[in-house]
């Protein structure tokens, strides 16, 4: 199952896994060339150079990354480097950098559950077409780019919520959370270690909330 707590399940098939593929693959390319577009126009060549500012997704896979979000339904790609100096206002324009990535996945997500309504309907009965291809597509863009923007935006270095939170932090609060950013890998790995030791699911809390607020908005019932 995608996740054991939710009302609504799908069964992982190797049909389904088939369809993740390309879902999988064009969403943490979104996320990443979005990043770097976004910088690009403030000023950074630096993706363009380095040559991440393509929709290719060979070019910004993280083997790690992409994994956890077979297994868990969320997950990241490698990071598209930016140099910060080249912007006009380096910690504003790094925030809006970082925003770009999960506001990308917002989007499609919500275009998702916007394209199932219109097909499909509201309510209940949507788990009656669990098995339909074109609503199977639609639901899986729907829960990974809903996961990939809601686990990015988590505060915790290096992911997007971190750059974006370091924007609106006082000087002094800044310089301890750029200090603590060195850690910020070994804790989301640790949390991870965590969740497996004793079945806890503290990521899929954090993400599966804002998750179904915009899942009951547009279908009217709890999809995570």
């Amino acid at each position: 199952m995608l996740y054991k707590k939710r009302k609504f399940t799908i069964i992982l098939t190797m049909e389904v896994y088939i369809l993740l593929i390309p879902v999988i693959l064009f969403s943490l390319t979104v996320h990443e060339y979005m990043h770097g577009l976004t910088a690009y126009k403030l000023g950074d060549s630096t993706p363009l150079l380095s040559g991440r500012l393509t929709m290719n997704p060979l070019s910004h896979l993280d083997p790690i990354g992409t994994i956890m979000l077979f297994i868990a339904r969320f997950g990241w790609a490698k990071p598209v480097p930016v140099n910060p100096f080249n912007f006009r206002n380096p910690l504003r324009d790094m925030a809006i950098v970082a925003s770009a990535g999960p506001l990308s996945n917002l989007s499609i997500g919500v275009l998702s559950a916007f394209l199932i309504r219109l097909f499909f309907g509201k309510g209940d009965h949507l788990i009656y077409f669990s098995e339909n291809l074109i609503f199977l597509l639609l639901f899986l863009f729907m829960q990974i780019n809903l996961a990939l923007a809601f686990f990015n935006l988590i505060p915790i270095p290096p992911l997007d919520g971190s750059k974006i939170l370091l924007h609106f932090l006082p000087p002094r609060s800044r310089a301890e959370y750029i200090r603590f950013s060195s850690i910020g890998p070994l804790l989301i790995f640790g949390i991870f270690i965590f969740e497996a030791m004793f079945n806890l699911s503290i990521f899929g809390t954090i993400i599966w909330y804002p998750a179904n607020f915009i899942s009951r908005l547009i279908l009217g019932t709890n999809f995570f």
